[in-house]
């Protein structure tokens, strides 16, 4: 989809939202996964569109939710009221539908357990998605307003998200940080990569939690939400995530995927004003691999 702006002030999601079928929420997801561009780059949602602005939305083939069909897909709910959940999702689980897959994603799932009504007034709206083989905590918004806030609340930082990975390699500093900007790979369109070009702020912080031979387990928190950030940081400081068949060594991978796992989640409910914490232990398989190194288990001096 391609605009031209006409009227200058606007924000650029608003503007979006006011000028198309998309809605505010849907807009900026899109922005936030790169799939907008103005006058040919990347814009934060907050960028204020100029006459003559040509505005182009990739949104071919976009995914109706009033086609989706509810699914009855055992979900792990940690909690729940009427604003929002809190998921465990399971690892191989497709958190959005897309072209090609509309079909047992965790949309689907939320659609069948809220039972949604005739009118349609319900959207599950994924705040943060958690890519399909990496398993954990996210929240889901139950409404628009709570949707927007929640959006609000990861883009100012207010959302604290630790993950566990295991990775090749070991990491000799006790804590480091990786401040890189992501953007599309330019040669591989399904991959992300650290990059100037029609990029945006990424910053992750890992310290060191166990070494092993040959791996090292590490606790990551994200002061950014890009796609695929942690697997696109750690492969580019040579330590790619164990298990990555995307970014990491392909001749090792098994059917499981990489060893990421959302391990805890804390912010204030948008609404009640009420603390939020939960935590939750890595699947078993994500277990019985660290398991398996301890017996390589080096130590440092």
């Amino acid at each position: 989809m391609k605009l031209e702006v006409s009227s200058e002030g606007n924000r650029l999601d608003s503007y979006i939202a006011s000028n198309s079928d998309l809605s505010r929420s849907r807009v900026s997801k899109l922005i936030s996964d790169n799939k907008v561009l103005v006058n040919g780059k990347e814009k934060n949602a907050s960028y204020k569109v100029k006459i003559g602005d040509i505005i182009e939305v990739s949104v071919d083939e976009d995914i109706n939710l009033d086609d989706l069909q509810p699914t009855n897909i055992p979900l792990d709910i940690v909690y729940e009221d009427e604003y929002l959940l809190i998921i465990n999702k399971q690892s191989g689980l497709v958190v959005h539908p897309a072209p090609g897959h509309v079909t047992d994603t965790l949309v689907n799932a939320l659609l069948y357990h809220s039972k949604v009504s005739k009118d349609g007034t319900f959207r599950p709206g994924i705040v943060h998605r958690l890519d399909k083989d990496t398993s954990g905590l996210m929240v889901v918004a139950k409404d628009a307003k709570t949707m927007e806030l929640l959006s609000e609340m990861i883009k100012n930082k207010k959302i604290e998200r630790h993950y566990l990975a295991i990775v090749d390699g070991v990491i000799l500093h006790e804590t480091g940080t990786i401040d890189a900007p992501i953007g599309r790979d330019e040669n591989n369109r399904q991959k992300m990569a650290v990059t100037a070009h029609n990029s945006k702020e990424a910053i992750t912080n890992f310290r060191v939690l166990k070494r092993f031979k040959n791996n090292t387990l590490i606790e990551c928190i994200l002061e950014t939400g890009r796609t695929h950030q942690i697997r696109v940081h750690l492969n580019y400081i040579k330590h790619p995530v164990s298990n990555d068949p995307l970014y990491g060594n392909h001749k090792n991978t098994t059917e499981f995927g990489q060893m990421l796992h959302s391990k805890s989640i804390r912010f204030i409910h948008p609404i009640t004003g009420k603390e939020l914490y939960f935590e939750q232990e890595p699947p078993k398989e994500f277990l019985n691999y660290l398991k398996s190194l301890d017996n390589e288990e080096k130590t440092f001096d």
